[in-house]
């Protein structure tokens, strides 16, 4: 990947699971990079000291702020620009499951709490930071989204509905930021071995270990965090420099 020295990223989510691997990813490109957390603040913690520990001049933070919660992000926005000045990277990656129940059956609150994180929160969240990112030479927000897009299985509209709605938000920021020099691109993975897909493959196939999984998956293996992340990284590169409102779907070639 190309040097992303002097530039600084925002992860959402960047505690576990793909948000980490992209946190990580882009430090390891030369960024210095925040992350944003929910709750889990052992979680973020321990990012973090890899992010010290991997680039101990870079001066990583972690936030803790919902980000469906607009106020949260307004506050998040004020600490990112009095911290750093600049943003030029902005990257999605916060989400939650929905309960994989029928549309019949799906608690009413649900949907409303699902597309909160997926889609108001990044709604929120890009709006209030885009200020900065119009300043950078080159802004870059790339959003976490899914391959269910693709599919739209049923027991699982809550989730589906988030992100379809994440990537219609992308693809009409996309438009209307590339005059302000952005990239605005989506990355769309499918089943990857975080929480989340153990939690999935044990629910839809009845697998208690992921590795169970690999014999039947693209390339011998369920998909890495750190896979989807070098996908992130080469985005916000120097090597995607005339790629914007693309979609990439990271799951081997499966669908």
């Amino acid at each position: 990947m190309s040097s992303l020295a002097g530039r600084v990223a925002l992860v959402t989510g960047g505690g576990r699971g793909i948000g980490r691997a992209i946190a990580l990813g882009l430090a390891a490109d030369g960024a210095t990079v925040a992350v944003n957390y929910r709750s889990d603040e052992e979680a973020a913690a321990k990012t973090l000291s890899d992010l010290e520990a991997a680039a101990p001049d870079s001066a990583p933070r972690a936030y803790a702020a919902a980000v469906e919660d607009l106020d949260a992000c307004r506050a998040l926005a004020g600490r990112i620009e009095a911290d750093y000045g600049r943003l030029d990277i902005l990257v999605h990656s916060a989400g939650i499951a929905s309960r994989g129940k029928s549309v019949a059956d799906t608690d009413p609150a649900e949907p409303a709490r699902v597309l909160g994180v997926h889609a108001l929160g990044p709604h929120h969240l890009t709006a209030a930071l885009l200020p900065l990112l119009r300043r950078s030479e080159r802004g870059d927000i790339v959003f976490v989204s899914s391959m269910i897009t693709d599919t739209f299985p049923a027991f699982g509209a809550p989730y589906a509905m988030g992100k379809a709605a994440m990537e219609a938000l992308a693809h009409t920021l996309a438009k209307e930021e590339r005059r302000n020099g952005m990239h605005v691109n989506i990355v769309a993975p499918g089943v990857v071995d975080t929480d989340m897909g153990r939690r999935l493959v044990k629910a839809t196939a009845g697998i208690d270990d992921i590795r169970q999984a690999d014999a039947s998956s693209p390339y011998g293996h369920v998909c890495s965090p750190e896979e989807v992340a070098d996908v992130v990284r080469f985005l916000v590169s120097g090597a995607a420099s005339y790629l914007t409102d693309q979609r990439i779907v990271v799951d081997g070639g499966t669908f």
